[in-house]
């Protein structure tokens, strides 16, 4: 599987938080080989189950994206909008955009407010519409945008919108395809609405009832220029291996586990401490009595932004770090 092509053909998919069927078909295209049924639930959450008589695995990878929501369509024809997860006004001016129905436009900065005092009130999207009747033939107040920008390589990293956390499931899916056999009783989820509080995660996990969980998500990496050290895994330094962070205090079991892993197969690996945000192991680790829970992170740098970077053998070695859980003794 190649990796800049799938991370690709992922983002060509419209996929914020609440909306994310386009994205999960895509996903299902690429992963129903590897396994043995998918399926959807209520909440969108895309479900691929590899059957095995032994202990009950849960992989979990969000699919959704944060973006734009349309809240007013100003006489002039621009459009106002409200967040959908986490958007930082001084990342998302000049970003170009587009709706699900193809519509393009640009974020905007209201005339006269200096972008060192803006707040995402003070941003529109220009669409090109000449007034107000032409942008509502166009758009609707509830639709959704994402960014609209490019997917390529830089050496040997990767640059692309939404490497939170489509790269997360390009690491299942590189899994998936990796796993030779394997006793444990496997679900590989692709999650929905993890951007607006792990909604996805807590009930997907609740259904499933696993008996261990690893989230597989991006964390902020430590190695950006005047960097505070929010987290402590470097782009590079290949697989991190969460400890801790905001939503969750990893089991030591599952730390010892994954690290011992890597040892014993050579993947590099470091430790991923990160002082604020979390993944969907937060939900994972409190669903009914408890589960023995873990994360794997890419390193990542400029985390929702529109042009996010990551290092592809930091991709590789998370996703051989997931097949090699997922085929060893749990038990």
């Amino acid at each position: 599987m190649d990796i800049l092509h799938t991370l690709q053909t992922l983002n060509a998919c419209h996929g914020p938080s609440g909306d994310e069927r386009e994205i999960a078909d895509a996903i299902q295209k690429l992963a129903a080989p590897y396994v043995d049924a998918c399926s959807t639930d209520v909440m969108g959450n895309l479900i691929c189950h590899k059957k095995g008589p032994g202990s009950r695995v849960l992989f979990c990878a969000h699919m959704d994206s944060i973006g734009c929501i349309v809240t007013h369509i100003e006489k002039e024809g621009f459009l106002r909008f409200g967040k959908v997860g986490g958007l930082h006004p001084h990342s998302i001016l000049h970003t170009p955009v587009r709706f699900k129905s193809g519509v393009q436009g640009v974020i905007s900065l209201d005339e006269g407010v200096e972008p060192k005092d803006m707040t995402l009130d003070d941003l529109y999207i220009d669409i090109g519409a000449h007034d107000a009747d032409e942008a509502k033939a166009m758009v609707q107040i509830g639709d959704t945008a994402v960014y609209n920008s490019p997917t390529f390589a830089a050496g040997d990293r990767l640059v692309s919108p939404y490497m939170d956390n489509r790269i997360s499931c390009v690491v299942l899916l590189l899994a998936m395809e990796q796993l030779q056999t394997s006793e444990n009783d496997l679900y590989f989820v692709f999650t929905t609405q993890e951007e607006l509080g792990l909604r996805g995660a807590k009930t997907v996990a609740y259904a499933v009832d696993p008996d261990y969980g690893i989230a597989v998500d991006v964390t902020p990496s430590g190695d950006e220029l005047g960097t505070k050290h929010r987290g402590s895994s470097i782009q590079g330094g290949g697989a991190a291996i969460k400890v801790m962070d905001s939503s969750v205090i990893c089991h030591p079991a599952m730390v010892a586990k994954l690290e011992a892993l890597a040892k014993a197969q050579h993947i590099p690996f470091q430790r991923d401490v990160l002082r604020f945000g979390g993944t969907d192991a937060g939900a994972i680790h409190q669903t009914r009595g408890g589960v023995c829970t873990g994360g794997i992170s890419i390193s990542t740098r400029y985390v929702h932004s529109p042009m996010e970077m990551a290092d592809v053998g930091d991709v590789e070695a998370c996703a051989a770090l997931v097949a090699a859980y997922a085929q060893s003794k749990l038990d």
